[in-house]
C-alpha cells in the first residue's frame, strides 16, 4: 500500500502511543508500511483509524513459539505456520520467531530450508527461526551453522535433555564457541537429564504414573543445577546465553547472581508459570494432560520471585513457549487416554492468550505498567534477537501496530482460540484490555474480531548482530589458562 505523495496511507488518531521508549498521546501516521510520524494533526490519510480511548501499541514479539514441528518423540505438534500465526495476530501478535528443528543425522542446512519454505507457504506473521542443534557431526558446525547465521539465523537452541536433542557439555561448548565467532546467540532448555531420569524411574515403579505427576518428575534442583552449569558455561567462552522458561524462584536467583559475575545471561520466563500453580492439576476446568509443559508449573512463592525478576531486570521478557498438542489421539493421547505422562507430549498452547494476560495484569491491574507491558512483550525480545524495525513505533520502524481497548473485559472459553490445538488451558480465566485492531506493517490484519491476512503474507526477518549477542572481549577459555 503506497500513499499519494503528502498523503499517508493510514493515520490512528486520539490514541495513547507506547513507542518502546515511553508513552505519549499522540496521533501516528503510517506510509509504505513504516511509521511516517508522531504528532498532533497529522494527515491527510487515505484511511483513518479513531483510536480515542484506546492505547496504541507495538505488535507483540513472541521469540519462544513452537510450530509445525515434528518433535523428539516423533510426533507432530498441532499447528501450521497458517494456524499458528493465525492465532497470533487474533492475540495482538506480528512477529514470531519459532524453531527449526534439526534431528540427528540431519544437516542443518537442509532443515533450516526445510521449515524457511513452511512458513513461506502460512506464515501470517513476520518471522524469523531459532536453530535446534542436536548433531555436531559432519559440517554442521563447521559450514553449516556459520552459512546460516550470517544469513541472518543468529540465534541457536540446544537441549540438555530429552534422547533425541539432548547434547553433552562438550557439544554445548563447541556451539558456544562457534556461536562466539560468527556472532549470534545461544538458547538452552536447562535441565539436568539426571535428576529427572532418576525421578521418573522412582515414580513409573511405585504406580505413580498419571498427568498430575508430572510435575514432580522434573523437580527443581534439575533446573537450578542445569541453568547454573550453563551460566558457568556462557561465562568461561564469554559467549552470550539465553536461559529459556524460567520457573522457580531459585533459578531467578541464579540468574541474578551470574549477572553479578559478569557472566553474559539473558532470561526469560513464561505466562504458565505466572499464572498456573502445580494446584492447577486439580482443576476441572483443563484436562490435567493439557497442562503438562516442561519445565512444570512450580508454587505460589515461586510465581512472586518470577514477577520481581520482571521488576528488578533478572528476567528480560515473556514469551508463550506456544508448544501445541490436541487432546486427542494426534496429541496428548497418541499412546491412549489411558498412557503414562512418560508418553504424552509436553506443552501447551500460548500465542494468542499471551498478551492478554500480560495485559490484564500488567496495565489493568497495575503490576508492571504500559511501559513495562510493552518492554517485556516486544521491544526486548526484538533488541535481544536482533530483529531489525519490531518492537517500537517510532519513525521508520515496521507499522506493526496493536490497538488495545483497555475496557474490553473475556472469559476465555474451553475452545475459543484459533490455533489447531482445539482447548484453551487458561479456560474461565476472565481478563480486562484486548487488541482490538491489529496491523502488520500497516495493512489492517485483524478488524472486528476477523482476521484479513493471507497465508503467506508474512516475511522472514533477518536476525542481526544484537548488542545481546556480542561476546566478552577476553573470556578465560580463550586464553586457554591451565
Amino acid at each position: 500500500m503506497r500513499g499519494e505523495r503528502g498523503m499517508h496511507d493510514v493515520v490512528i488518531r486520539g490514541g495513547r502511543v507506547a513507542t518502546g521508549g515511553g508513552s505519549v498521546d499522540a496521533d501516528l501516521a503510517i506510509r509504505d508500511g513504516k511509521v511516517a510520524a508522531l504528532g498532533a494533526g497529522l494527515g491527510p490519510a487515505r484511511r483513518e483509524i479513531d483510536a480515542a480511548g484506546k492505547l496504541v501499541l507495538p505488535g507483540g514479539v513472541d521469540s519462544h513459539c513452537h510450530i509445525e514441528q515434528l518433535s523428539g518423540a516423533g510426533l507432530m505438534n498441532a499447528d501450521t505456520f497458517e494456524t499458528a500465526t493465525r492465532s497470533a495476530l487474533m492475540g495482538g501478535t506480528t512477529t514470531t520467531v519459532s524453531f527449526a528443528a534439526q534431528h540427528p543425522g540431519m544437516r542443518l542446512s537442509t532443515v533450516v530450508a526445510d521449515y524457511e519454505a513452511l512458513a513461506a507457504r502460512g506464515a501470517m506473521t513476520d518471522h524469523a527461526f531459532h536453530i535446534i542443534v542436536s548433531d555436531v557431526s559432519g559440517e554442521n558446525l563447521t559450514a553449516d551453522l556459520p552459512a546460516l547465521m550470517a544469513a541472518g539465523h543468529r540465534s541457536i537452541k540446544l537441549f540438555t535433555v530429552y534422547d533425541k536433542v539432548r547434547v553433552g557439555d562438550a557439544e554445548i561448548l563447541d556451539v558456544l564457541w562457534t556461536a562466539r565467532a560468527h556472532g549470534g546467540i545461544v538458547c538452552v532448555h536447562a535441565e539436568n537429564d539426571g535428576l529427572i531420569r532418576w525421578m521418573v524411574r522412582r515414580l513409573v515403579e511405585s504406580g505413580r504414573i498419571a498427568p498430575h505427576h508430572h510435575p514432580i518428575s522434573h523437580p527443581r534442583a534439575a533446573e537450578i543445577e542445569a541453568l547454573s552449569r550453563m551460566c558457568r558455561f556462557a561465562e568461561f567462552t564469554g559467549q552470550p546465553v539465553m536461559l529459556f522458561h524460567v520457573s522457580c524462584a531459585e533459578g531467578v536467583g541464579v540468574v541474578r547472581e551470574a549477572r553479578g559475575r559478569g557472566a553474559p545471561i539473558v532470561a526469560e520466563t513464561c505466562p504458565h508459570y505466572l499464572f498456573m500453580t502445580a494446584a492447577d492439576f486439580a482443576s476441572a476446568a483443563v484436562e490435567p494432560a493439557g497442562l503438562m509443559c516442561s519445565p512444570p508449573q512450580r508454587g505460589t512463592a515461586d510465581q512472586e520471585a518470577l514477577w520481581a525478576g520482571l521488576a528488578r531486570g533478572d528476567l528480560d521478557l515473556v514469551s508463550s513457549d506456544h508448544a501445541p498438542y490436541r487432546l486427542d489421539e494426534t496429541g496428548k493421547y497418541a499412546h491412549g487416554r489411558d498412557a503414562p505422562f512418560t508418553r504424552m507430549a509436553n506443552g501447551m498452547p500460548g500465542l494468542e492468550t499471551r498478551l492478554p494476560l500480560l495485559f490484564d495484569a500488567m496495565v489493568t491491574k497495575g503490576r508492571l505498567g504500559l511501559d513495562g507491558f510493552v518492554a517485556l512483550t516486544a521491544t526486548a525480545p526484538a533488541d535481544i534477537f536482533g530483529l531489525a524495525g519490531k518492537g517500537r513505533l517510532l519513525p521508520g520502524c515496521d507499522a506493526d501496530v496493536a490497538i488495545w481497548d483497555p475496557t474490553a473485559t473475556r472469559t476465555f472459553g474451553t475452545d475459543d482460540l484459533h490455533d489447531g490445538t482445539g482447548y484453551n488451558p487458561f479456560a474461565g480465566r476472565t481478563v480486562t484490555g484486548w487488541p482490538v485492531t491489529v496491523l502488520r506493517r500497516g495493512e489492517v490484519v485483524v478488524e472486528d474480531g476477523a482476521l484479513a491476512a493471507a497465508p503467506g503474507s508474512g516475511r522472514r526477518v533477518p536476525m542481526a548482530v544484537s548488542p545481546a549477542m556480542r561476546p566478552q572481549a577476553d573470556p578465560p577459555a580463550g586464553r586457554l589458562d591451565p
